[in-house]
């Protein structure tokens, strides 16, 4: 049983735990993820490794409040336990010394960037950061990535915090700029990450990005995250879950992710229901 150590809520979507997982936080590498199970029966939910900390044998997860097994581990507390923790799963990023790279985290994407753009900035590249949400409310770990980061840009979609725009607008601006970026890591929704990859794509900057389509074991049996790169058929927990967004089939991947939507939903709601006859 896997521990929840520290609880914090971001937003009324947006969460964060901290959970005692001492043998995969002795393994854990940015990039990699997670599968949790909250509870004995309950299904199996793919995070990314936010944060860790080997010595201290804690990891860290931000989810957003989505379902019927998010909405579970939303009313957790510090003291409750998590049925399971696999991991750590995927290859980790492909950490050198590149230059001068950008980290671009869009809403919960923030979260995976943070490890990320730490190990670029001890590698010794020049990190710029560019993150972005809906609203001011939906933004979190602003002094975290400035901490990593020699630059950082924040953006809301509505101009409540930071510059109002996209995260592509600043990108596209750097990249105009004349000044020589070497490597783009993008982070965040599937529409977001394919603009950020159709931004780049003009100037020739690799531009790599983590996919999240839908997952099941975890470990490459079943088959459902599988996704089209570069005209062939790969598998997101094994092969992946970064690639080069110049070659993801980003139209497939969306599709593939709206699956689901209305079991989800459907799902949700006979949770709630059932919480409220509690």
């Amino acid at each position: 049983m896997y521990e929840i150590l520290e609880k914090h809520d971001h937003s009324p979507v947006t969460k964060e735990i901290k959970v005692y997982a001492p043998r995969v936080a002795s393994k854990a590498k940015a990039g990699q993820f997670v599968i949790v199970v909250p509870w004995e029966k309950g299904e199996r939910v793919p995070l990314t490794i936010a944060d860790f900390s080997r010595e201290e044998g804690w990891i860290t997860l931000v989810f957003l409040v989505v379902g019927k097994s998010t909405k579970f581990m939303a009313g957790m507390k510090p003291g409750d336990r998590l049925y399971a923790v696999v991991g750590p799963l995927g290859n980790p990023s492909e950490i050198e010394h590149y230059g001068t790279v950008v980290c671009v985290g869009g809403g919960l994407g923030i979260a995976p960037i943070y490890p990320i753009a730490r190990e670029l900035r001890k590698a010794g590249n020049y990190v710029i950061s560019i993150i972005g949400a809906r609203t001011k409310e939906l933004l979190f770990w602003e002094d975290k990535i400035h901490s990593v980061s020699d630059e950082l840009i924040v953006c809301t979609d509505d101009g409540s915090y930071g510059r109002q725009g996209v995260v592509t607008v600043p990108l596209k601006e750097l990249l105009e700029s004349g000044r020589k970026i070497d490597v783009v890591w993008a982070i965040g929704p599937a529409i977001m990450m394919k603009f950020c990859s159709l931004t780049t794509k003009p100037f020739g900057v690799k531009t790599i990005v983590s996919l999240n389509p839908i997952m099941v074991d975890g470990t490459g049996m079943c088959g459902a995250c599988r996704v089209e790169v570069d005209g062939k058929t790969r598998f997101a927990c094994v092969d992946g879950p970064e690639f080069d967004g110049h070659k993801v089939d980003w139209d497939l991947l969306m599709a593939r992710q709206r699956l689901y939507c209305e079991q989800e939903k459907l799902a949700a709601e006979l949770f709630e229901k059932q919480e409220a006859k509690c």
